[in-house]
């Protein structure tokens, strides 16, 4: 009742208002003509009539006002009560501003900023906003605060343009409440405070500003200048969104994209993604290319993706730019082009995204759309750890410990393991776990191991699940577990990894963690080999040769013995040596046996030795022992057998004469036979420890027999204590 009575005490006073302006109006006063034209543009005391309120500011404007010629610049402007006509707006503008009115100053202004209705003149712009200013309109002082920020007319002052933003918010400007806010939060022209900041996008929010709504929503999403808050955050946003700010809507969309203070809901992120993009916002337009190519709320559409990245990247948006690069890279939507992705991943790299830093790393590392550089690959990589990106701080400790570009560093290579893997980079988490197994810039712990390989494994990095199976299959920092083994060599190899299709093999051959299974275990190792895994190739021709899991065929067999051998596998190296011997899959050949045996004895593989003495027995007997021993101090009991025969046709006394004399002349040769002679009791009594001391001078000497003998005595504690790292250096 209070209410209603109140209100119809207010429509009497302003209807009394409206009849004492027309009287005087009507006699021809220009205050009150425009006063009264302000009562029907906005429906004071009167029924709202926008083509009367134009008649009076017209008659208000021609008798002289200065508000009236103001206003009436304002009608012609905006097509209020008459047609839109810029120029008019302008001359009125221009007539009021002359007379002194800081209202028609400011106009005037808009007008040069903006060319509206004259040519456009920014140096004009500023001085009329330095009147209306300095005539106290909130208004002038903001356009002022502006000008300042951007060197609009001025040279840009940060500090000035704070000032002015400062009397235009406190004079209740509130695109003045949301640019102060921006000064406190980014430090310009004042020193950074987030808590002001905070409470000056609170006003400007409150007072319906659109971007001030959207910056009050991050710094409740993110805490800045208060509590953190995701609830209130993603009210803010919709508040902005529903305002129609671009930036807001897209801001909207990544809430419902990852449940931040609402429910989770892709339609509705694919929703408000599109309407941020289509309004132009380029973050919106990444947003939108994502949604496409992942069927985020969507059916997936690779060629929209490319389009809307496209879009993204030419604003300028370095996300955009990354993932238009990788569109490129990898023909997604559009036709494969390393020379361009390498271009997008520049600019985004040049831009600040430590992401499309990290890719253009890996450009300049492998020579994608450019000349391999890695010194360029190893800055970029830094620039991209530097930034905190967890991928490129893995790449980086890549770089350390292989010396890419810098100087191999262990230490360094860990350290930034360490980041990577603590900052969540899956890749990161299996690199650490093999620093702590292998003892790469830190001390070895394998039970740290286990957990790094453990959190690799469960954010799905394929490597890591192997390394984890790898683990409990052989007890390294847990329990063995030979159930668990299978399953995550399982998940590896089901994830395309060649290694672990290769143990997940072995595991059906052997029945290790799951039933036996030859022809489950011929499949994998078939996916293995055909991926290029060097073991797996050698177990796929083992299958073929004995008829596992598949039929027999000796000529495959032999095929995949050549491909593991190629690789570099010392058993595939054996294997075809001992192919090209006994003519199985392919014609007989000594001297390409030979060849084999010889580069799988390299490798250490003691059945060459063996198979190497063998075929030197016919033809050079004291190679045949050479090779025949090696094999021995390997416990190869067939290298035992043959290289009793052969001592038994020999004056061994004398051979261990002529070696004591050779070696004692110097000669590394003799050095290292002599060893041999001490170590098997060949012509003198056996004795392990100066058969060590042999072995030393000859390695020392750099005879490379010498140095395998010695690397063997250390391996297996041969007149010596055993010591595995000695061996390996």
């Amino acid at each position: 009742m209070l209410t209603r009575l109140f209100s119809n005490f207010n429509e009497n006073l302003e209807e009394k208002k409206f009849q004492k302006y027309l009287k005087s109006a009507k006699k021809g006063n220009a205050k009150t003509q425009n006063k009264l034209g302000n009562c029907y543009r906005d429906g004071f005391g009167i029924t709202k009539d926008e083509e009367k309120a134009f008649q009076w500011y017209m008659k208000s404007a021609e008798e002289g006002d200065s508000d009236g010629q103001n206003n009436l610049g304002d009608c012609y402007r905006n097509g209020i009560g008459t047609i839109k006509d810029e120029e008019k707006a302008f001359r009125w503008y221009l007539k009021s501003a002359k007379d002194g009115n800081n209202y028609g100053q400011n106009n005037l202004g808009y007008c040069y900023r903006n060319g509206i209705g004259t040519i456009k003149d920014e140096m004009k712009a500023f001085q009329c906003y330095l009147k209306s200013a300095e005539g106290g309109i909130i208004q002038g002082q903001y356009n002022l605060g502006y000008c300042y920020r951007n060197g609009i007319g001025t040279i840009k002052d940060n500090k000035k343009a704070f000032q002015w933003y400062m009397k235009s918010a406190e004079g209740g400007s509130i695109p003045g409440q949301y640019n102060i806010g921006d000064c406190y939060y980014y430090g310009i022209g004042t020193t950074k405070d987030e808590n002001k900041a905070f409470q000056w996008y609170i006003k400007s929010a409150v007072g319906g500003n659109h971007s001030g709504q959207n910056n009050l929503g991050r710094c409740y999403r993110n805490g800045i200048g208060t509590i953190k808050d995701e609830k209130k955050a993603f009210q803010w946003y919709m508040k902005s969104a529903e305002g129609g700010n671009h930036m807001g809507q897209c801001n909207l969309g990544y809430c419902y994209h990852y449940g931040i203070g609402t429910i989770k809901d892709e339609t509705k992120t694919f929703q408000w993604y599109s309407k941020s993009a289509e309004g132009g916002n380029h973050s919106g337009q990444n947003n939108l290319g994502c949604c496409y190519q992942h069927e985020i709320g969507t059916v997936k559409d690779e060629k929209k993706a490319f389009q809307w990245y496209l879009k993204s990247a030419e604003g300028g948006n370095s996300y955009g730019q990354n993932n238009l690069g990788k569109c490129y890279r990898n023909g997604v939507g559009t036709t494969k082009d390393e020379e361009k992705a390498f271009q997008w991943y520049m600019k985004s790299a040049e831009g600040g995204n430590h992401l499309g830093q990290c890719n253009l790393g890996d450009c300049y590392l492998n020579g994608i759309g450019t000349i391999k550089d890695e010194e360029k690959a190893f800055r970029w990589y830094m620039e991209s750890a530097e930034g905190k990106n967890h991928l490129g701080e893995c790449n980086l400790g890549d770089c350390y410990l292989n010396g890419i570009g810098t100087t191999k560093d262990e230490k360094k290579a860990f350290q930034w393991y360490v980041k990577s893997a603590e900052g969540g980079d899956h890749v990161g988490q299996n690199n650490l776990g093999c620093c702590y197994r292998r003892e790469i810039g830190t001390t070895k712990d394998e039970n740290k191991a286990f957990q790094w390989y453990l959190k690799s494994a469960e954010g799905g990095d394929r490597i890591g699940q192997h390394n984890l199976g790898d683990c409990y299959r052989n007890g390294i920092g847990t329990i063995k577990d030979e159930g668990k083994a299978f399953q995550w060599f399982m998940k590896s190899a089901e994830g395309g990894y060649h290694e672990g299709q290769y143990n997940l093999g072995d595991c059906y051959q052997n029945g290790i963690g799951t039933t036996k299974d030859e022809e489950k275990a011929f499949q994998w190792f078939l996916k293995s080999a055909e991926g290029g895994n060097s073991e797996g190739q050698y177990n796929l021709g083992n299958c073929y040769q004995n008829g596992i899991g598949t039929t027999k065929d000796e000529e495959k067999a032999f095929q995949w013995y050549m491909k593991s051998a190629e690789g570099g596998n010392h058993s595939g190296q054996f294997n075809l040596g001992y192919c090209y011997r006994h003519g199985i899959g392919t014609m007989k050949d000594e001297e390409k046996a030979l060849h084999w045996y010889s580069i799988s004895v390299e490798g250490g593989n003691s059945d060459a030795q063996t198979s190497l003495g063998e075929i030197k027995k016919t033809k050079d007997e004291e190679k045949a022992l050479h090779w025949y021993s090696i094999s021995v101090e390997g416990g190869n009991s067939d290298a035992q057998t043959s290289l009793g025969e052969i001592k038994k046709t020999k004056d061994e006394e004398k051979i261990f004469h002529w070696y004591l004399k050779s070696a004692e002349e110097g000669n590394t040769d003799g050095q290292n036979k002599l060893g041999y002679c001490y170590l098997l009791g060949i012509g003198t009594t056996n004795n392990d420890e100066k058969a060590f001391q042999w072995y030393i001078k000859s390695a020392e000497g750099g005879n490379s027999c010498g140095q395998y003998s010695l690397a063997n005595c250390y391996f297996y504690g041969i007149g010596t204590t055993k010591n595995k790292k000695e061996a390996l250096r």
